[in-house]
C-alpha cells in the first residue's frame, strides 16, 4: 500500500536527474534534453553545484564517482587529489601542531574535482566543454537565487572574511554585506575563470578530446596551477589552531596527479550487489554494514520499531570501528577488504551484537594488518571547534567561533540516461567557509587533509602522495545481475549510514525511491568523527522526532544515548533507478533544496 509522501516518485523513460539542489538537476536535464548522456550531463550538474552551492562544495574541491556506461562495467572514478609532497607528521609536528587544522592553508591536498570531471568528460561524454560549463557560467555571471543556508554560512565566517579572508569578503559580501536569501548572487570573478579555462582550451585543442586535455593542463600547470601555487606559498593564512600558517601545496604536486579509474568493492545481498569505492574512502562500511546485517532477519522487523532502528546502529558501530583500525589509501595500507567482507569474519563479528546498546569502540582482529584507534570523547579534543562535515542544515546550531570555524558539507547526484548510462556523484570540498579566496579565481580550496592522523601507527597517517581517507561514498547496485540504481546523500560519517537506511528500506520494506527517502531517519556518531577536532560521542544514537515514542523510549531502555531531532532534519539522500525501460527518481525534501527531474 502507498503511502504519502511530500512528493511524487519521478517517473519516465527519457532520463532522470535527481540533485541536492534544483537549479543543478535543471542543468543536467537541459543536458540531457539537448542530447548529451548522463556524463555530460553530470558534468552540467556538477559544475552547476559549485556555484549554486558554494558552502558545499567548489572547483577546488574533490569528488568520488561510480560510473555503469550501458553495456559496460561498472568503474570508480578517483577524484580525490593526495597530500603535498612536503607534508609530512613532522612537518606539522614543527609547527606546534597535533592535529591538522580544519580550516586554512594546512588542510589542503591537491584539488581533485576539476581533473576528475574532465576526464569523465573526454572518455564517455559526447559534448563539448563550453555546453556543459554553460549553465554554471551563466549561473555565476547573470547569478542565482541564493538558498538560506548559503546566507547564513557568509554570515558566520562575516568576521573572518572582514579581518582575515579579504579576498573572500571580496566575492561574498557584496558591499560588505551578507546577500539575503532569495537574492540573486553573482561571481562574476569565478565565471571569468571559467570563460578563460574554455578560451585557451579550445585555442589549444584541435577536438572536443583535445580541447578537454587542455583544459586539464590549464588547470594543472596553467594560470591555475600558477595562482594556487603563488597564494600557498606567499600568505599566511589564519585558521582553526588560531595561528596564521603558510600552505604546503605547490605547483608540481598539481601537474604531478591525475585523476584516476580503478575497480569498486562489491558485496552481494539479497539480490542485489552494491558496489562502492576502496578503502580510501568510507564506502566500504557500507558493505560491512550489509554482511553484518545478513545475518539477521531485518525482514521480519518493522521499519519503525526498536529491533530494526538497534540492530542496525548496532552494526554501523562495528563497521566504523574497522573503517578506524584498518582503512587507509590501498596504495599505502595493506587493508584486508577479503576478510572483512568475509561471511566467516561478519558471522563472528555480529555475535557481538545483543539487545543492549554498546558504549565501546571494538575493531575486529585480523592478524598481522590494522594500525591505531586515536579516540577523543566529545569535548576533549584538541584545539576550537572544527570544521567539519556532518550536515549544514541550521547554522544557528553550530555557531562559527572567533577563528570562523564552521561546518561544512557536501552535495550529490545521480543520473540515467535514455541508452542505461548511469553515475552517481558526491561532489565536495573548497567550501566558501573552508578557506580564503584564490585571488583572482574566485573559489577556495580544499580542507580534506584534515582527515589524516598525525600520528604514525594510524592507517589513515599522514603520508606525502597520500590520498585521505575520505567520506565522499556514492552508491550504486544492480538487481538480479542487472544495473539498476544509483544512490548518494551528503552528509561526512553518516553518508554510509542514511543512505545504507534508505537501500535497507527500499530492499525489504517493498517503500518506492521516495518513501524510503522520506521514511523517519537516524544515526550515531559513536566513532571518532573524520572531520576536525576528530571526536567521538559513545553510545550516541540521533533520531527523527516522527519515530513512534515507543520506539525511542525501548531504545533508550537498552542503553542508547538517544537525542530526538526535528521531523524532518536527519539525511539528504537522492536516487535514481531502472526497472526495464522505466526510469525512477527521488529527491530528499527536507530543507528545501534537492528536487528530482525526468521525462
Amino acid at each position: 500500500m502507498a503511502r504519502f509522501t511530500t512528493r511524487p516518485e519521478i517517473k519516465g523513460t527519457f532520463g532522470v536527474v535527481t540533485s541536492t539542489h534544483w537549479l543543478a538537476t535543471a542543468a543536467g536535464m537541459a543536458t540531457l534534453e539537448k542530447g548529451g548522456n548522463a556524463f555530460d550531463a553530470g558534468v552540467a550538474t556538477a559544475f552547476a553545484l559549485q556555484i549554486v552551492e558554494p558552502h558545499l562544495n567548489g572547483p577546488a574541491g574533490d569528488v568520488a564517482t561510480l560510473i555503469a556506461p550501458a553495456g559496460g562495467d561498472v568503474q570508480v572514478l578517483c577524484g580525490q587529489g593526495v597530500s603535498p609532497e612536503a607534508a609530512t607528521i613532522q612537518t606539522y609536528r614543527d609547527q606546534g601542531l597535533g592535529i591538522i587544522p580544519g580550516t586554512g592553508l594546512l588542510a589542503t591536498v591537491v584539488p581533485g574535482a576539476f581533473d576528475s570531471w574532465m576526464l569523465m568528460l573526454r572518455d564517455h561524454g559526447t559534448m563539448r566543454l563550453s555546453e556543459v560549463m554553460e549553465y554554471a557560467i551563466t549561473f555565476a555571471k547573470d547569478g542565482c537565487p541564493l538558498i538560506e543556508n548559503v546566507s547564513n554560512a557568509i554570515n558566520n565566517v562575516k568576521e573572518m572574511f572582514e579581518t582575515e579572508w579579504t579576498t573572500s569578503a571580496e566575492i561574498f559580501l557584496p558591499g560588505g554585506n551578507v546577500p539575503k536569501s532569495g537574492e540573486l548572487f553573482k561571481n562574476p570573478l569565478l565565471a571569468e575563470t571559467y570563460l578563460r579555462i574554455i578560451r585557451e582550451a579550445e585555442a589549444a585543442g584541435s577536438n572536443r578530446e583535445s580541447e578537454i586535455d587542455a583544459a586539464r593542463k590549464i588547470w594543472s600547470e596553467g594560470f591555475i596551477a600558477e595562482a594556487i601555487d603563488d597564494f600557498c606559498r606567499n600568505n599566511e593564512v589564519m585558521d582553526s589552531s588560531g595561528e596564521r600558517h603558510r600552505g604546503l601545496l605547490s605547483g608540481a604536486d598539481m601537474a604531478a596527479w591525475q585523476a584516476s579509474y580503478e575497480e569498486p568493492l562489491s558485496y552481494d545481498y539479497h539480490g542485489y550487489t552494491v558496489y562502492k569505492t576502496g578503502p580510501w574512502g568510507q564506502g566500504p562500511a557500507f558493505l560491512q554494514q550489509l554482511a553484518l546485517l545478513n545475518q539477521f532477519d531485518l525482514s521480519a522487523m518493522d521499519e519503525n520499531d526498536p529491533d530494526f532502528v538497534h540492530t542496525i546502529a548496532e552494526a554501523t558501530k562495528l563497521a566504523f570501528a574497522d573503517r578506524e583500525l584498518f582503512y587507509g589509501d590501498p596504495d599505502f595500507v595493506d587493508v584486508p577488504m577479503q576478510t572483512l567482507l568475509s561471511d566467516s569474519y561478519n558471522k563472528q563479528r555480529a555475535q557481538l551484537i545483543t539487545k543492549q546498546a554498546s558504549l565501546r569502540l571494538r575493531p575486529g582482529e585480523i592478524e598481522g594488518y590494522g594500525g591505531k584507534i586515536i579516540a577523543r570523547p566529545v569535548g576533549h579534543a584538541e584545539g576550537s571547534a572544527g570544521a567539519g562535515e556532518p550536515t549544514v542544515a541550521r547554522y544557528e546550531e553550530n555557531p562559527t567561533d572567533k577563528n570562523g570555524d564552521v561546518k561544512g558539507d557536501t552535495c550529490h547526484f545521480d543520473i540515467i540516461d535514455k541508452w542505461g548510462n548511469m553515475i552517481s556523484a558526491t561532489p565536495s570540498g573548497g567550501w566558501l567557509q573552508s578557506s580564503p579566496a584564490i585571488p583572482g579565481l574566485g573559489f577556495c580550496l580544499n580542507t580534506r587533509a584534515q582527515m589524516f592522523w598525525l600520528d604514525e601507527n594510524s592507517t589513515s597517517k599522514l603520508e606525502p602522495k597520500k590520498r585521505p581517507r575520505t567520506t565522499l561514498t556514492p552508491s550504486f547496485c544492480k538487481r538480479d545481475g542487472i544495473p539498476y540504481m544509483a544512490f548518494g546523500t551528503p552528509g561526512g560519517d553518516q553518508q554510509d549510514q542514511w543512505s545504507l537506511h534508505f537501500f535497507l528500506r527500499h530492499v525489504h520494506f517493498g517503500l518506492n525511491l521516495q518513501e524510503s527517502i522520506e521514511a523517519p531517519s537516524f544515526h550515531t556518531a559513536h566513532f571518532p568523527n573524520s572531520f576536525y577536532p576528530r571526536e567521538y560521542d559513545a553510545g550516541s544514537l540521533i533520531v527523527e522526532g516522527r519515530f513512534p515514542q515507543s520506539t525511542i523510549d525501548e531504545l533508550i531502555r537498552r542503553g542508547h544515548n538517544v537525542t530526538v531531532d526535528s521531523d524532518w532534519s536527519i539525511g539528504r539522500v537522492t536516487a535514481a533507478s531502472r526497472n526495464k525501460d522505466l526510469l525512477h527518481a527521488a529527491a530528499n525534501p527536507r530543507y528545501m533544496q534537492g528536487y528530482a527531474a525526468g521525462r
